[in-house]
């Protein structure tokens, strides 16, 4: 099967990512294929044993409203099995008023719909250190769905495995399937549909000074009219209806079939997501992880007295369970600097060590009280024990336990307040790519779901990165493998 990508761009992206294809391909035996329909461009080519074909509407600085449309639509014809998704190339993370008025046009020209079907694709060629305010809120309304092609991966034969990730994970979200010939005529139809009831409308009001005769001739035919639009909507309908019971049994068949491929063992690497979580002490890292267990282990306690607090972590640990056919590695950590503000090189390389394939993502635990000069400094020192590419790896988990008392649940809204007066809380948000998730630690039904979306991003985070760890290149592989085997000798 051919994944169709409709690939909306403006010249300069889409001859960069056409070079980068070409020279990651060099000495590969199969070679991709560039051609062009009319005003489409295309590019197939097969990444990890699959077949992609890029369709290309290359957008001019200069071109109209009428222009950009065309280009859009003859694109999109040009897919003759079907858009199974749209993606919008920019460069560098910068996400311009071009881009913006592009979305518009895309939207007016396939619906809201077509958010769901949108992947972001940033080239990198130098360091992105924080997104702007409108590219995180494209982010946010078309789901997370945001790729990056770093210096790392450019013009490598795997660059584009990040990419075919997030489309994996795009199709899980939506039941399989892309944006369809059969989508789209159905939004003309309800669009030609609204206009015609609209000139309805006013046709009516203009024989109100007609003779009677002639307004109730005239209504017999708007009836009549108004009757076959509705059976050729209904028609349509119902059309949609068999492909989509069709569809969902498709789906249900091959989730089924996933299912069965993700049971891992305990020696597949490649099916582990390791979780380092840090924080300054008593910020809730142990009881975070304690919660995550019960959840993902369907332990539901009806016990609402409040936990006790666990005592203080003197040494890093690690903790593995079974979440949704994957191991989750979660590694507890004590604070990893001392009052001076030096690392603790010892506790650092144990964490590394225990969090083996990984890390893939770091939790920074914040305790929701008065957000202090130390907690402001955190991002910073954690750069400089991990690297700077901690926080494109960091997701800030906000911990409290319920003090405003025993039967509320922490809201949206104090959460807002709270980063709203905290300037230096929102520097380390905007750093860590404005990523943040609530947990209440009181041990009630309601902290459940609260895990449950903490690690869905979770696993959107690791897919945007191609699911493979977090490089640390201060300690060799093999240094951290022989200090993990040492570690778990000393505790069997």
């Amino acid at each position: 099967m051919k994944h169709m990508m409709v690939v909306v761009s403006m010249e300069e992206e889409w001859s960069t990512l056409k070079s980068l294809v070409q020279e990651s391909y060099i000495d590969e035996g199969q070679q991709p294929s560039f051609s062009s329909t009319g005003s489409v461009e295309v590019c197939d080519l097969i990444v990890a044993s699959r077949s992609v074909s890029f369709h290309c509407a290359v957008l001019k600085k200069d071109m109209t409203e009428e222009g950009i449309s065309q280009a859009l639509d003859s694109c999109f014809k040009s897919c003759s099995q079907g858009v199974s998704t749209f993606l919008l190339l920019i460069q560098n993370g910068r996400y311009k008023k071009r881009e913006s008025r592009i979305m518009e046009f895309m939207q007016a020209c396939y619906g809201p719909e077509v958010l769901k079907f949108l992947i972001v694709l940033s080239l990198e060629t130098e360091a992105v250190d924080m997104l702007d305010d409108s590219l995180l809120g494209l982010i946010n309304v078309s789901d997370g769905r945001y790729c990056r092609l770093t210096t790392t991966t450019l013009g490598t034969s795997d660059m584009l495995l990040p990419l075919l990730e997030m489309f994996d994970f795009m199709l899980a979200e939506n039941g399989m399937i892309g944006y369809t010939e059969h989508m789209h005529r159905l939004r003309e139809a309800k669009s030609r549909y609204t206009a015609d009831t609209s000139m309805k409308i006013m046709t009516w009001m203009y024989l109100q000074e007609a003779e009677e005769k002639d307004r109730e001739r005239e209504m017999q035919g708007l009836k009549a009219k108004h009757a076959e639009d509705g059976k050729m909507e209904a028609d349509v309908k119902r059309q949609y209806e068999t492909k989509r019971e069709s569809l969902e049994e498709a789906a249900t068949s091959h989730g089924a079939m996933l299912q069965m491929q993700l049971n891992v063992t305990n020696n597949d690497n490649s099916k582990k997501t390791s979780i380092i979580l840090v924080g300054t002490s008593g910020s809730g890292k142990t009881s975070a992880i304690n919660l995550i267990s019960e959840r993902v282990g369907n332990q539901y306690s009806s016990n609402e007295d409040f936990p006790e607090c666990p005592s203080s972590t003197l040494t890093c640990e690690r903790k593995v369970v079974l979440a949704e056919g994957r191991r989750l590695v979660l590694v507890d950590t004590p604070e990893l600097w001392d009052v001076d503000g030096a690392e603790n090189m010892e506790q650092v390389k144990d964490c590394l060590a225990l969090s083996l394939p990984g890390p893939h993502i770091f939790l920074l635990t914040i305790r929701f009280r008065r957000f202090t000069q130390g907690e402001s400094e955190m991002v910073s020192r954690l750069q400089k024990i991990f690297g700077r590419g901690f926080t494109e790896h960091a997701i800030v988990l906000f911990t409290h336990r319920n003090d405003i008392g025993p039967h509320k649940v922490l809201m949206t809204r104090s959460i807002n307040d709270y980063v709203a007066g905290a300037q230096g809380l929102q520097d380390l948000l905007r750093k860590c790519g404005s990523r943040y998730y609530v947990l209440n630690l009181f041990r009630n039904a309601l902290s459940y779901p609260q895990v449950k979306d903490l690690l869905s991003g979770v696993h959107k985070l690791v897919a945007s990165h191609g699911g493979g760890p977090y490089v640390t290149k201060r300690f060799p592989v093999e240094q951290l493998k022989e200090r993990k085997r040492v570690i778990e000798e000393r505790l069997m």
